[in-house]
């Protein structure tokens, strides 16, 4: 098996799967001004890999070579769609799948996916022998929280521990709860739990980290192999640079706005609405003068000349 998990200098950092935010294009520009030792793809359904919606995955799915290490990751609840998706993401050449276990989301949890799988597992049993069995030659791991209504970190990682999976990741909250503070206390029972149960598996530690020097502490005070670092991104697209100590300027912000909507719409050449960009404009466009006007601006915008025309309205600058 190639287990590029196995490869990585500790610590190692992450960046979470986030549904409608960890895009292709997205996972580009980070990769290019500050890529993480491994980056996820968005969750994507296992029906939606078999089936008639197929051409969706498979732009969800989409990942170039400078993105590598990636792992997708999936999630469902039919274990026979789980070997099948896994079958095909090994062919699109991933270097590893992981198993949505934690995603809160009422959506996703009503027909038992998700953060569901914490109170059912039987089914996330069978669902990691079939991603197993479907894709034999790259790491599967899981990506869950420390339960679902209350805390139940030891009963419910123990299970996932003694499944021999390459690598978990555990976000420190409940799933029905997702507000308060993460409780890093409880990964580290994890780190504790596998280092008796299951010593091959790489323990990864989620939430409430938003730069390189919080990471690097919860390694050292929490017995974590690596950080996955989620929402704090959105605050500092630069948040995985490891020398970075320098504020960036409203140029560095604009300039990569720029990069990120010419390459959106080079990428997704109309398939894709133009709208559905829309939410990273206050990824870049904040904190500024003017921050307010020229974002609110900017959401009238319908592609890329017109965001380009826009802000040399607005900011003057000299733009092509």
């Amino acid at each position: 098996m190639r287990n590029f998990w196995n490869n990585l200098k500790k610590p190692f950092l992450v960046l979470a799967p986030m549904y409608d935010v960890t895009d292709f294009v997205f996972r580009e520009i980070i990769s290019e001004i500050a890529k993480p030792d491994v980056l996820f793809t968005e969750f994507v359904n296992t029906n939606a890999i078999c089936s008639s919606r197929k051409e969706k995955a498979a732009k969800d799915l989409l990942f170039s070579k400078k993105q590598r290490p990636i792992v997708a990751q999936i999630w469902g609840t039919n274990p026979d769609m789980f070997f099948k998706a896994a079958q095909e993401i090994s062919k699109m050449g991933f270097d590893g799948i992981d198993i949505n276990m934690g995603c809160p989301e009422r959506s996703v949890v009503k027909n038992g996916s998700g953060a569901a799988l914490i109170k059912n597992p039987n089914l996330a049993k069978e669902l990691i022998k079939a991603t197993k069995e479907g894709a034999k030659n790259i790491p599967i791991s899981v990506k869950t929280r420390i339960g679902y209504s209350k805390i139940i970190t030891e009963e419910w990682t123990s299970f996932l521990l003694e499944q021999n999976l390459n690598a978990l990741t555990i976000h420190g909250r409940i799933a029905n709860k997702s507000d308060g503070k993460t409780m890093w206390n409880e990964i580290k029972k994890v780190a504790s739990l596998r280092n008796k149960l299951s010593p091959r598996t790489i323990i990864i530690g989620n939430g409430d980290v938003k730069s390189y020097k919080e990471a690097l502490g919860k390694y050292n005070g929490y017995k974590v192999d690596g950080v996955m670092i989620g929402r704090g991104i959105l605050s500092n697209p630069w948040v995985f640079k490891k020398d970075d100590v320098v504020k960036h300027s409203k140029e560095d912000l604009i300039n990569l706005l720029l990069k990120h909507t010419k390459l959106y719409e080079e990428t997704w050449k109309n398939t894709k609405n133009f709208n559905a960009l829309k939410k990273f404009f206050k990824v870049y466009v904040r904190e500024f003068k003017g921050s307010n006007e020229l974002r609110q601006e900017l959401m009238k915008c319908q592609n890329y000349n017109q965001v380009v025309e826009t802000i040399k309205e607005l900011e003057g600058a000299n733009l092509t």
